[in-house]
């Protein structure tokens, strides 16, 4: 199976769990930063797009990138999604918790624009950093590879 993971980082949490999700994938996956991405590259039977989450949205490069798909330009493609977020059970921030509440994360709106463009929904996942530049939480690295395999 032909995989691409497409990914969006700041301080470089994003990009080593887009990593450990192309090592659990295996044979026939690669890995691009979505300023890299060109149209050829589209031509995968799964795709996964993760982003960090800010501003409870994905990073404006991402966001760009998959609204000028065109129409039906996943068609037939599994996709899947992810984000890197701190853990507002963590916070314990009742501002915060509401907020996320009303506006949510990036990888349910990752998943739900790569959807309206054809992509067939197999997943979204979140992967939690201890403050907003990191460092991961113990375990995610492997948690996302875990989670790869499941979507083969």
């Amino acid at each position: 199976m032909k995989s691409l993971v497409i990914y969006d980082s700041v301080f470089g949490n994003t990009k080593k769990i887009a990593q450990s999700i192309v090592d659990g994938l295996g044979e026939g996956s690669t890995l691009i930063h979505v300023s890299n991405v060109k149209p050829g590259d589209l031509k995968v039977d799964l795709l996964v797009v993760g982003s960090p989450t800010r501003a409870f949205n994905a990073m404006p490069t991402l966001n760009a990138f998959v609204a000028a798909l065109p129409a039906n330009s996943l068609k037939s493609v599994r996709v899947a999604s992810f984000d890197t977020r701190v853990d507002v059970e963590v916070v314990k921030s009742k501002v915060l918790t509401t907020m996320v509440k009303f506006f949510g994360y990036a990888g349910e709106k990752i998943l739900k624009k790569l959807a309206s463009k054809g992509g067939i929904s197999v997943g979204t996942n979140a992967f939690y950093v201890l403050d907003k530049e990191g460092p991961l939480k113990d375990g995610e690295i492997l948690r996302a590879q875990e989670w790869a395999k499941q979507l083969n």
